[in-house]
């Protein structure tokens, strides 16, 4: 499919030039994000890219020749063969170099004879790639010439999240990796897979069947982000083979990006507790929601058999995910059934937090860790939401994602403890995008995160000084209440992950959104390429700029 539309893309650019383009020039200042250093020297002969150019890949980076090669093929339509010996000029040379410093750092020098892409890893090697690629012009071509020039750069972070949502709907195999392309594009390396919700249960456990025969289906689900258009009276189902996630785990490592899946505990778990009802504090009976309110319904914790149950589906969680982060929720919990609950009163009385103020909120966090103790008895640490904060149970290896503001982070940080920050008021793709004008947007959330709120945030602003190592990262999370189709999805992602790259990426001090939206229109021009849907908002914002170094067209 992805084949296809790039096919149908270029040709479609054939057509619209009546003939092919003979001559281009890439343009490394339009790269998002932007690399920390960019020299292009005067009067210096470029680099021909042309069909005559090869590509020579070091030890271990075959993989990464085939996306360059793919790359170069689908942006400008030249075959650039891979070959075993270097030549001595018109090559583009991948190498791991001990020069370089950073993990994911990379260099990228150009001259008339060759092209040298370098990183410390293969995945510095990868995001050299992608800044070559994202320089390129799409259009089809006999040659490109390459500038000469130095280009290098690091990553402020070493986390750099996106979260999609497949519980509320789901989304298929294909277009998941299509996610992952995108993420790719945009130099992020962690994909966030939400799983489990109350409205779906998304990833088959072997052992627990019935999560999948039942709990991944639901009969209806409401219209309207209040349910004012009543049920849709259509069915809503899927979800994922262990077969399939491990080949989605596959596919996200070939391009350097980790896939951390999240099972949402002890709330958020109505799919299960309608599998099976013994879970719960009442027995049920219990059904797959079809809204999308928070659910009174979570999980009995007070019962062996309800931990029992979380760490048998833990452990076929971690026979498909390799990541040493699970993310296990902990948000949104209700505690009154817990409240009148025998084996959850039993348990708190057990544990001793009879004699404290919330003792359900420290039963909570007890569960919470058992979790965390064994999943590190396995090797793994966990994620959780910054609610897990208030059981006062979070280990010295646990994360805390802050998705309530930044205040979650800025707790954690002031205790050591280590922080991603995922703030709902600025980093929620299913939020607005334009002020005022919901009722020309699709369905979203409410409120409004635009893009130039998203590209404004600055993860350490609110962390005080001598806390920001504790800072990981951040992300930007689509949540799929509102969001049905992979248009919409896409529409809401794009081009609001161009400015999440950046502020995951760059130098804070470097940015300036009017550049920032300078550089967009080559970045929109891949999105078209792909066949993405943006939003295209963006557009009437470009064309306020000074005609100054920026072009557009009408088309989103």
């Amino acid at each position: 499919m992805k084949t296809l539309k790039i096919q149908l893309a270029l040709t479609i650019l054939l057509f619209a030039g009546n003939l092919r383009a003979q001559t281009t020039t890439a343009d490394y200042g339009s790269v998002i994000p932007q690399p920390a250093l960019l020299e292009e020297p005067a009067g210096e002969a470029p680099f021909v890219l042309d069909g005559r150019t090869c590509i020579h890949p070091g030890a271990g980076l075959a993989r990464e020749a085939e996306f360059l090669r793919e790359y170069i093929l689908e942006m400008c339509g030249i075959e650039v063969p891979i070959v075993k010996r270097s030549p001595k000029r018109r090559v583009i040379e991948l190498r791991i170099s001990s020069q370089i410093t950073g993990r994911e750092a990379y260099a990228v020098e150009i001259d008339a004879e060759r092209v040298v892409i370098s990183g410390a890893t293969s995945a510095g090697v990868f995001y050299g790639i992608q800044t070559l690629r994202k320089s390129l012009p799409v259009a089809d071509c006999t040659q490109v010439l390459l500038p000469a020039a130095a280009i290098g750069s690091t990553p402020r972070f070493g986390y750099r999240g996106a979260m999609l949502d497949v519980s509320r709907h789901f989304f298929d195999v294909e277009f998941v990796k299509e996610f992952i392309d995108m993420l790719a594009l945009h130099n992020i390396n962690r994909f966030h897979w939400h799983l489990t919700d109350d409205q779906g249960w998304r990833i088959e456990i072997a052992s627990y069947p019935r999560l999948t025969e039942i709990g991944s289906y639901r009969p209806q689900t409401i219209v309207g982000r209040h349910g004012e258009g009543g049920y849709d009276r259509i069915p809503h189902a899927g979800y994922y083979t262990r077969e399939q996630a491990a080949e989605i785990v596959r596919y996200a490592a070939e391009r350097h990006i980790d896939v951390i899946p999240e099972i949402d505990m002890p709330g958020h778990m109505v799919a299960a507790l309608a599998a099976y009802p013994e879970l719960g504090c009442t027995g049920g009976p219990y059904a797959v929601r079809t809204r999308w309110e928070i659910a009174d319904e979570v999980l009995c914790v007070g019962q062996q058999r309800t931990l029992d149950f979380v760490k048998g589906v833990l452990d076929e969680i971690l026979e498909i995910f390799p990541s040493e982060w699970i993310h296990i929720g902990g948000d949104e919990c209700p505690k009154q059934f817990w409240k009148e609950c025998p084996h959850c009163q039993r348990k708190i009385t057990e544990l001793g937090f009879d004699r404290e103020e919330n003792p359900e909120e420290r039963l909570q966090g007890w569960f919470m860790r058992e979790v965390s103790n064994y999943l590190g008895s396995r090797g793994r640490h966990i994620i959780g939401w910054d609610e897990i904060l208030e059981g006062d149970c979070v280990g010295p290896h646990d994360i805390i994602m802050s998705w309530r503001g930044d205040k979650g982070g800025i707790t954690a940080a002031g205790k050591h403890i280590r922080t991603i920050m995922a703030s709902e008021k600025v980093l929620y793709f299913d939020r607005y995008q334009t002020p005022g004008r919901q009722q020309v947007e699709p369905l979203g959330f409410g409120g409004c995160n635009t893009l130039e709120r998203v590209y404004a945030y600055d993860p350490l602003a609110s962390i005080p000084a001598g806390l920001e190592k504790y800072v990981l990262g951040c992300q930007g999370s689509l949540w799929t209440e509102y969001v049905a189709t992979e248009n919409h999805a896409m529409h809401m992602f794009l081009p609001r992950a161009a400015a999440l790259a950046e502020i995951q990426w760059a130098d804070p001090a470097t940015k300036d959104y009017e550049a920032f939206l300078r550089r967009l229109p080559r970045l929109l021009e891949i999105y078209r390429l792909y066949g993405w849907t943006y939003a295209p908002y963006v557009l009437e914002e470009i064309r306020t700029l000074t005609p100054e170094n920026h072009k557009t067209t009408d088309k989103p």
